[in-house]
């Protein structure tokens, strides 16, 4: 039987579930009203000001949103990005951590070396610009695709992954006449999947989220990501005007309502959500054990 708890470790748990509610409602609720004010009507938003339960159902922002095929291009454009983004990051990211995992590598430590120091100096904004139009990259997507073509962070991670595999696979693998490329496509990638899925998700999400590299390099509003073309929106809506966007403006004949830049966060949020749960249960199996090992 088991002995009934002291008074203390009760209230010890009673505080720690208190303090974790909370802190679940803090980071919640601002979904919540979003979400909210998406389906809400402009006069019950200024009325009301903060709503969890719009009392009027209203559709009239989606309705607004997906009227034009603004908003659709754009989501194209960020899912192509995210897509090909990602599997030249990964591409890339294995493909340079698996022949740093191999100690009998020439110049393995200068090349570790210069990886690190990327992590902490980099060039600044002006000189990668710079290069990115020197090399013909305004205004392509390859401005966005190639400069953060490999994360270091991701690179350490990753190769201290391939490390803790047995040297006994590739050692089996040569002596059955594998080459060096069939070992990493054929034993160690696929025992690889767990992390490859975390940093896919890593990589995903930044491409999703590309804003700052879109505003430097493009210049196209119809190539604009759907992070660019929700900042027209808001300050569309907030009256400043649309600049140099003459193309949306075409699209949007009126400046959208307060409901109408809620529809979008969550039109824009709703897809990295939806993918986010199938591959979370990889992170600490991914990430972990590749942290162990230096």
């Amino acid at each position: 039987m088991v002995k009934d708890r002291s008074f203390g470790s009760r209230l010890f748990d009673c505080i720690n579930v208190g303090l974790l509610t909370i802190f679940a409602l803090v980071t919640f609720i601002p979904f919540i009203y979003i979400i909210a004010g998406s389906f809400a009507t402009q006069k019950e938003l200024l009325q009301r000001g903060f709503i969890l339960f719009p009392t009027e159902f209203s559709l009239s922002a989606y309705e607004y949103i997906f009227s034009t095929g603004t908003l659709m291009r754009s989501m194209g454009v960020t899912i192509f990005i995210t897509i090909a983004g990602t599997l030249i990051n990964i591409m890339m990211t294995c493909l340079m951590a698996y022949p740093l995992a191999r100690k009998d590598l020439d110049y393995r430590k200068p090349i570790q070396l210069a990886v690190i120091f990327t992590m902490l100096f980099g060039g600044g904004m002006i000189p990668t610009f710079l290069v990115v139009k020197q090399l013909g990259m305004i205004d392509t997507y390859w401005s966005l695709l190639i400069p953060g073509a490999i994360s270091a962070f991701n690179l350490i991670i990753m190769r201290n992954f391939f490390q803790q595999m047995p040297d006994g696979l590739e050692e089996s693998a040569k002596i059955d006449g594998c080459s060096d490329p069939g070992i990493l496509f054929r034993i160690v990638i696929p025992l690889s999947l767990p992390a490859i899925a975390t940093f896919s998700l890593f990589y995903a999400v930044g491409h999703w989220n590309t804003f700052f590299s879109a505003v430097l390099y493009i210049n196209d509003s119809t190539m604009w990501p759907i992070q660019v073309l929700l900042r027209q929106i808001v300050i569309m809506s907030d009256g400043g005007g649309l600049g140099d966007s003459t193309s949306l403006a075409a699209d949007f004949v009126q400046p959208p309502e307060q409901s109408v830049k809620m529809a979008v966060i969550v039109i824009s949020t709703l897809p990295i959500l939806a993918v986010y749960p199938f591959l979370q249960k990889h992170f600490a199996k991914g990430v972990l054990l590749g942290s162990v090992k230096g």
